[in-house]
């Protein structure tokens, strides 16, 4: 039991935002805050691994990464692209290739960023893991990433009804998590059946399973594609405690995607 005094002391680190290069995310106020729990939903192929693999690179900080939905080959593939700038697919060629020594010593430098690539991982794999960097490095991750949320084995869920409140429960887990560890925990999900193209603004109801209650915050992402092959990805703070939310999912940050690199650059104009 606390008073307000001394709830200042006992926060630790909680509530302090984590160093995303994302202005255009800046500037609607949203912020991935430690102690918190969040989640990013989109259809498939829309770029949510790639928005939360670029967010775990690029802020440069302690991450363990649960990698159910992606193997070591493309995670690698694609972190070694935000990091050098250079071409994914000639980077997955040398790695094919075993001719991957040229990166080994700049990869070495993000020894705190490490990954968990289970299918299936279940609330004691992931427990384990988070022991076990704790004793590797002598602190938590400060940030933690589930890719994602419905690959965590988390017991029966046969039907809707229990597909839902199994969701409910693990939300519900992973805020305990992120609250005992002082990280900030983000979890990737789908959306539902209309939304699955993902080529128009995702609102809070597009979530799937309507889990919107446990998280702190709620990013849905569509994308847009030029006849160029170049895309943008919107994303839309739907639920947002700490800011500004649009629970429409029609006000959106605008992201280039570098198909190179993978590195993701502001638009600068925010709809």
């Amino acid at each position: 039991m606390y008073s307000l005094a001394q709830s200042v002391l006992a926060k630790g680190a909680a509530g302090e935002p984590l160093p995303h290069q994302l202005d255009g995310l800046r500037k609607l106020e949203v912020e991935l805050r430690r102690g918190e729990f969040s989640l990013a939903a989109a259809g498939p192929g829309t770029g949510k691994s790639l928005l939360a693999l670029f967010l775990a690179v690029s802020m440069n900080i302690p991450v363990l990464y649960f990698s159910a939905d992606s193997g070591a080959a493309t995670q690698l593939s694609r972190a070694t692209a935000m990091i050098t700038g250079d071409n994914v697919k000639e980077i997955k060629t040398a790695l094919v290739e075993g001719d991957f020594e040229a990166y080994a010593d700049l990869l070495a430098e993000r020894w705190w960023m490490r990954f968990h690539y289970g299918a299936r991982p279940t609330l004691g794999d992931i427990e384990e893991t988070l022991s076990c960097y704790f004793e590797v490095f002598g602190c938590f991750p400060h940030l933690i990433v589930v890719d994602n949320i419905t690959n965590v084995d988390a017991g029966n869920a046969d039907d809707a009804e229990h597909f839902t409140f199994s969701l409910e429960a693990l939300c519900e887990y992973m805020a305990d998590m992120a609250r005992e560890t002082r990280a900030h925990v983000l979890a990737l999900h789908h959306v539902t059946g209309e939304h699955s193209d993902g080529l128009k603004p995702i609102p809070l109801s597009g979530v799937k399973g309507k889990i919107g209650r446990v998280p702190s915050l709620i990013l849905t992402i569509f994308k847009e594609i030029d006849g160029m092959d170049g895309r943008v990805l919107h994303i839309s703070p739907v639920k947002n405690r700490e800011g500004f939310e649009d629970s429409s999912g029609e006000t959106f940050a605008s992201f280039d995607l570098n198909k190179s690199s993978l590195r993701l650059e502001d638009v600068l104009s925010t709809f």
